[in-house]
């Protein structure tokens, strides 16, 4: 079994970027996380997780959205990497 990438946005309260950045290192300990603007001086997160092909990407999902902060979370991209 190989590994999997899972990418997601995440949409945060308008000037909470970094608290809510610090909340998901201690929390979730990403594989890597940025900050990016999309439009007009949104800024949103793009956070990074690896995990064993056997755990599902929807755990990470729901972990997100109950980070004090987060407004909502998108799955961006999950692929199955070697």
């Amino acid at each position: 079994m190989g590994n999997v990438a899972v990418l997601f946005r995440v949409y945060t309260e308008q000037g909470k970027e970094d608290e809510v950045k610090q909340e998901i290192i201690s929390q979730l300990h990403p594989q890597s996380i940025g900050l990016e603007e999309v439009a007009f001086g949104i800024k949103v997160l793009k956070v990074l997780f690896i995990h064993d092909d056997k755990e599902g990407s929807s755990d990470y999902e729901e972990q997100l959205k109950k980070v004090k902060g987060v407004n909502e979370v998108e799955v961006l991209d999950e692929t199955l990497i070697s």
